[in-house]
């Protein structure tokens, strides 16, 4: 009774719990400081060096590498790609593949976790993810990247790899450096990568028409590295490549190239030349005509 005392009830049936939710809160309390703080160029950039370094390993390693095997990579690496990706403080690697694996399966249906168009804005955005409702990992929708008991261990210490950074930060730089380098830097991630699940599904384009309503949306790709060009994801999500022509700017991939070349990893899925050729021409009508 007293967990359910300290919690918010929501209209899906659903409670967040003020102590559970308290270290989020916490983090955006926190980012307000840096107008309270002296500064320093060099504390902004540390900033946005931050977001677009995490923002990659989320991009690359939680979701095309462990969700959706897009490329091979060594189990070294595969580790280090965990670890980084985890820095963002979005949960466990194991955690946050399995919920997208589900949300890939029932995408905008009664079952999907987060559809916005079914559950609203707040709860697709992050409702969800503060919630009760989803803790546990989905062992089931995961077992392949869950036979490795490295994976297992940093799943169940979740927030371990944030807290070493945060450490970091603040030893290299202090209290001012941690409120720019991690407090408001992780928020800034947090928002940028929650906007797939929110605004994707509502703003922009839908090339292909897929049983979602996942669409395209230029800015949303610039801001996530790629991610999002969501409706091409929806419409072919095994390829390691969601810019699938030229002018869709997918930073992510052109960086997995680059690892590529160095034996990093390797086998970056494409999409299969039928299906590039049987709407290359529609998708070419479609942006002209915008």
């Amino acid at each position: 009774m007293a967990s359910r005392a300290l919690s918010i009830p929501l209209p899906n049936g659903s409670r967040i719990s003020v102590l559970l939710s308290l270290p989020f809160a916490l983090v955006h309390l926190a980012s307000l400081l840096i107008f309270f703080l002296p500064f320093h160029w060099y504390y902004p950039v540390a900033c946005v060096s931050l977001l677009v370094f995490r923002m990659f390993w989320v991009t690359a390693g939680y979701h095309r590498y462990f969700s959706h095997r897009s490329y091979k990579t060594s189990r070294v690496f595969q580790f280090i790609i965990a670890f980084m990706a985890m820095t963002s403080a979005q949960k466990g690697v194991l955690w946050w593949a399995a919920h997208h694996r589900h949300h890939h399966r029932y995408s905008d249906q009664d079952d999907d976790l987060h559809s916005p168009t079914l559950f609203g804005f707040f709860w697709s955005h992050v409702g969800w993810i503060i919630s009760d409702k989803y803790n546990d990992t989905r062992l089931n929708y995961i077992a392949d990247f869950a036979k490795y008991p490295e994976l297992r261990w940093l799943n169940k210490y979740h927030m371990l790899p944030p807290v070493v950074l945060a450490v970091v930060i603040w030893l290299i730089g202090g209290w001012p450096l941690f409120i720019w380098g991690f407090c408001l830097s992780t928020v800034l991630l947090w928002h940028d990568t929650f906007t797939i699940n929110s605004l994707s599904h509502l703003f922009g384009k839908r090339r292909y028409d897929t049983t979602d309503t996942s669409k395209n949306n230029w800015f949303l790709a610039l801001v996530t590295l790629g991610e999002g060009w969501h409706n091409n994801h929806h419409h072919y999500m095994a390829s390691a490549r969601q810019g699938f022509f030229w002018w869709e700017i997918d930073i992510t991939y052109y960086t997995l190239k680059v690892l590529s070349w160095i034996g990093l990893v390797w086998e970056l899925r494409k999409v299969p030349a039928h299906i590039l050729a049987q709407t290359q021409q529609q998708a070419q009508a479609q942006d002209l005509a915008a």
